[in-house]
């Protein structure tokens, strides 16, 4: 008869050494707090947890921390609390309909996550966008990642102590919430692109909205850089802390912002160019030092490479055109079509029962450069109008396997900064 506790020997790694069994065991056990044993030499040890409740872990994730004194010697990560079973729900739904829980993902930036799995479909099935709805989809991902970037310079900030920042932060997200409000009739979970395009063209309010944002944010950018580069506070808060080297980033798996601050200058928008990235010209921001600080100055600078980039697309983008696919079969077909048509009435609900089949056997995967980093969907076809199986890497997920890494030798007390740089949202790493 199988020993009750062998379970927990069989998953525990060999190579441990003997003094850290406390740690996987209260990490099956879901212990709150375990002393090591009084004999053991390094009795003055101890396993604490942070999390998964806790206003710093940014989400239900669940640290647990081999304490030697304030330094932590070892760490395990405990995630999942959040997942829901996106990728599995996907195959009873067809790409549109799924189009709403990607928006559940990174929740701080949800049309990005639209995007790329719009892109992923249009790879799979053939799909042509119109030269309009790629400009549209693009100047809303990068307000997106403005938008994500500052809710992480905003509780980054108040995690090392300054609150006020939080305030001016969620003030210039207020006003992208307004811009989206304006463009889709959401503020949060937008769903506004389509296979095929986008579901409406920017209205004159809408356009207006966004040129002002991008011509005041700059200013706001450089207060906050004039307020931060040289505050003593903050430098000492960050730099050098969580430090990690690029070769660890690349075994680990690192992504986004947290890779480009070891030296890897890597970017899909540069490395593998979609939509219409490769006209553009804008810097991928980058440091060597790897640590919180580095971290720092990579998404402040992205944020203003953002501004540069929706500019070029105002330039660059047609004034009147086609904002979806003129294909039935392929893409929904325009109110008017459907309100005043029969055969267009006729295609919406084909469109909503169906969707569109790409071929049967036929396999895709499409990254995007979303805020946190790599975002990908890989798509296997049944020839049905849903995925036979669908797979999303997500950049909070690769991030977070560098966390065990950069937190041993840490200060305990530094690990809400550390957890604020890699800027992880759970949604997006359990899915």
């Amino acid at each position: 008869m199988m020993k009750p506790d062998m379970h927990l020997d069989s998953k525990k790694p060999t190579f441990f050494p003997k003094h850290q069994e406390a740690l996987y065991k209260s990490l099956e056990d879901k212990h709150a707090t375990v002393e090591l044993d009084k004999s053991d030499p390094l009795a003055t040890r101890m396993i604490l947890n942070m999390g998964p409740q806790h206003p710093a872990t940014h989400g239900v994730l669940r640290v647990l921390m081999e304490l030697d004194g304030e330094i932590i010697t070892k760490c395990r990560l405990d995630t999942g609390y959040l997942h829901r079973g996106i990728e599995k729900m996907a195959e009873n739904k067809t790409y549109q309909e799924f189009m709403p829980y990607t928006d559940r993902m990174d929740y701080l930036s949800p049309y990005s996550n639209n995007v790329a799995l719009c892109l992923a479909v249009e790879r799979l099935a053939s799909v042509d966008v119109p030269e309009k709805a790629t400009y549209i989809r693009m100047i809303c991902s990068e307000l997106a990642r403005i938008s994500s970037h500052l809710l992480w310079l905003g509780t980054m900030i108040m995690d090392a102590g300054a609150i006020s920042f939080f305030i001016w932060t969620f003030r210039e997200r207020e006003k992208i919430y307004d811009i989206f409000d304006e463009v889709a009739g959401h503020r949060f979970t937008v769903s506004h692109s389509r296979i095929g395009g986008v579901n409406n063209d920017l209205s004159p309010a809408a356009i207006n909205k966004i040129k002002k944002f991008v011509q005041e944010f700059p200013a706001e950018l450089a207060s906050w850089h004039k307020l931060l580069d040289k505050n003593r506070i903050f430098i000492d808060r960050n730099e050098g802390v969580g430090s990690i080297g690029h070769e660890d980033a690349i075994d680990i798996g690192l992504a986004g912002p947290s890779l480009r601050a070891t030296g890897i200058a890597y970017d899909v928008r540069t490395f593998d160019p979609y939509m219409f990235y490769a006209d553009m010209d804008f810097e991928v921001p980058t440091r060597t030092e790897g640590d919180n600080l580095a971290r720092y100055y990579c998404r402040m600078e992205e944020m203003a490479e953002s501004v540069r980039i929706i500019e070029q697309c105002f330039d660059k983008m047609p004034e009147k055109g086609p904002i979806r696919l003129d294909n039935a079969k392929k893409s929904y077909p325009s109110k008017d079509e459907v309100y005043y048509s029969m055969e267009g009435l006729i295609h919406d609900f084909m469109m909503t029962d169906t969707g569109v089949c790409p071929p049967e056997g036929a396999e895709a995967y499409h990254a995007i450069e979303a805020p946190k980093g790599e975002l990908g969907f890989y798509i296997q076809s049944d020839g049905t109008g849903h995925p036979w199986r669908l797979k999303i890497k997500s950049p909070s997920f690769s991030n977070l396997q560098g966390l065990e890494t950069v937190l041993d030798g840490e200060m305990v007390a530094d690990t809400v900064v550390i957890i604020g740089g890699l800027d992880p949202v759970m949604g997006d790493s359990d899915k």
